[in-house]
């Protein structure tokens, strides 16, 4: 069950816990930069995993505990062990980014300081990300010798295009939040000092929006790229009558006809 609220102390690696209707994921080794250790990437996973069960979340928001969002791997606990230690991490991270990208509810990445390898990928498996002016992303992984996990190579191709892609990764210079902004690597920078409450602020509007609509909304979004003109259509038309068939709708429909706000009840 997810706390429902934020332990007030922890020296977990990742802390977890709801504020109402929004669920919370903060990576918590602020010493290390959030850098990913097994424990960290075992805990990501477990969260993931309750998200995944709990239809009552209705948004979800990912930070990072102090100067950073996360700078990647931690790259001594995996020198340590080259294959194995890496392929104990990629082995709960790739199954919890998974999870994240399929979760009915929007995931927010609030980001700062450093957005680094495996950071990176986790921002850009998320739906929307909004980052603090000041931020620094970097893909990483060719400057330790290494090529992409994470679904960073996944994401980046997606949001930024190919081309741009293949020089975010090729040439691996870091990306200011502004340039990040341009590209279309993130949706907002916000000054450091407002970045947890225009995070709020969004949390809570998709919170109050209708769940069902949302994750199908998501599902059309991440399969558009795939999907022939009548594959997708087929499938707009399947998901518009499953959400005709809610109670949700009836109350969008109503509200928007009688000129109030909609209170969506999630079926």
């Amino acid at each position: 069950m997810i706390p429902s609220s934020r332990p007030t102390s922890s020296d977990a690696p990742v802390l977890f816990w709801r504020d109402g209707a929004v669920a919370q994921i903060r990576f918590n080794r602020p010493n290390a930069l959030n850098a990913i250790d097994l424990a960290l990437a075992q805990a990501f996973h477990q969260a993931c995993l309750e998200l995944a069960d709990d239809d009552s979340v209705r948004a979800v928001v990912i930070s990072g505990e102090g100067r950073a969002f996360m700078a990647g791997g931690d790259l001594p606990s995996m020198l340590a062990d080259p294959v194995g230690g890496s392929g104990a991490l990629i082995a709960q991270m790739h199954p919890a980014i998974e999870l994240l990208a399929s979760l009915r509810a929007p995931v927010v990445a609030s980001v700062h300081g450093a957005v680094a390898g495996a950071g990176l990928g986790v921002a850009l498996a998320c739906d929307l990300v909004i980052a603090a002016q000041g931020t620094r992303f970097n893909l990483a992984y060719p400057r330790i010798g290494t090529s992409p996990d994470c679904s960073t190579s996944w994401g980046l191709v997606r949001w930024v295009g190919l081309r741009r892609a293949m020089e975010i990764a090729l040439l691996n210079d870091p990306i200011d939040a502004d340039a990040a902004l341009a590209m279309g690597l993130i949706n907002r920078v916000v000054p450091a000092d407002e970045l947890a409450t225009q995070t709020a602020q969004w949390a809570a509007r998709l919170a109050q929006s209708a769940p069902i609509a949302l994750g199908n909304l998501k599902q059309l979004m991440r399969q558009a790229g795939d999907n022939d003109l009548h594959t997708h259509l087929q499938m707009e038309a399947r998901l518009f009558a499953q959400c005709a068939g809610t109670a949700d709708f009836v109350e969008g429909v109503s509200a928007f006809l009688g000129k109030r706000e909609a209170r969506f009840q999630g079926r």
